[in-house]
């Protein structure tokens, strides 16, 4: 036996271990979920059953909060991104002397704990409404809105960081140059470079927002969201309809996944037939310049 085929071995054996610690839980979880016990039970698996999938839809609180979870992830989404867009065009525009301070400034809230977001979001607001007496903003869902798009659109902007320091700044002088305004080349020249940027800060946004607890649980007041209310069914003792909805958002997961996956595939096809096509016209030309000459 050879020291290569043993380290292949510690390889492999490291490899199956780390899926089955990652991926071991969710197969789990997904197996209580189609067992009939009333408790979580993946064996001894006495018979298959769709009641918790039911039972789930039947749980009023629990629909609730899966229904805030989403209203706040999109409103988090809509305030995030462009506050990090405009954050990271900031960065790159002003005095480079002054952009450490900026730079701290802007991602403290990251380096800040959640349950201090939470805390002060909601005092600062309580206090804004008892002088203003706009009852409007002392609200679960804007609390929570708020105090997640602190820190979330802090992380925005470090992706659109990472994706402007491949920009050219020279496409915006040309067209600066060639008469265009700044709302224009905006629009129509650096919108469309950070476009994969924008999508990713969106769902990484969504996704922050959506299993956020710390800032959350302080800031959401009266209502709730499924992170809350998965943290109260835990302390109390949980069942098998929260397996059911494990299942469903791990499905819904898998088939974005796959769906982009397909989706980025037939582009990248489109696109290679383009290239081949302009290729082959391009040859076609050089042939027929050298045969006319």
């Amino acid at each position: 036996m050879s020291s290569r085929l043993v380290m292949r071995g510690m390889i492999g054996f490291y490899i199956v271990l780390f899926f089955v610690y990652l991926f071991g839980p969710l197969v789990v979880m997904s197996v209580t979920a189609f067992n009939t016990p009333n408790y979580p039970q993946a064996w001894p698996f006495e018979s298959f059953t769709l009641h918790w999938f039911s039972a789930l839809a039947g749980d009023d609180e629990l629909v609730e909060g899966i229904q805030n979870s989403l209203v706040i992830g999109a409103l988090v989404v809509a305030i995030a991104v462009p506050v990090g867009l405009a954050a990271a065009i900031v960065m790159t525009q002003i005095y480079w002397r002054a952009r450490s301070l900026y730079y701290l400034i802007v991602v403290s809230p990251v380096l800040t704990p959640g349950v201090i977001l939470g805390i002060s979001t909601v005092i600062f607001w309580r206090d804004l409404t008892t002088l203003t007496g706009l009852k409007f903003f002392y609200n679960g869902i804007f609390l929570a809105t708020v105090g997640q798009a602190t820190f979330i659109s802090a992380y925005c902007m470090l992706i659109f960081l990472s994706r402007l320091q491949r920009f050219d700044r020279a496409q915006e002088e040309a067209a600066l140059d060639l008469g265009a305004s700044y709302p224009q080349v905006f629009f129509h020249i650096l919108l469309p470079f950070l476009k994969p940027a924008i999508l990713s800060a969106a769902i990484l946004a969504f996704l922050s927002s959506f299993e956020n607890y710390n800032t959350t649980t302080f800031a959401i007041l009266a209502d709730k969201t499924l992170t809350t209310v998965l943290a109260g069914r835990v302390r109390q003792g949980t069942t098998p309809a929260i397996s059911a909805l494990a299942v469903i958002i791990i499905a819904v997961t898998l088939t974005g996944a796959i769906t982009y996956e397909v989706l980025k595939r037939r582009e990248d096809r489109v696109k290679a037939k383009r290239l081949q096509k302009a290729a082959e016209e391009e040859r076609g030309g050089l042939v027929a310049i050298e045969a006319a000459e």
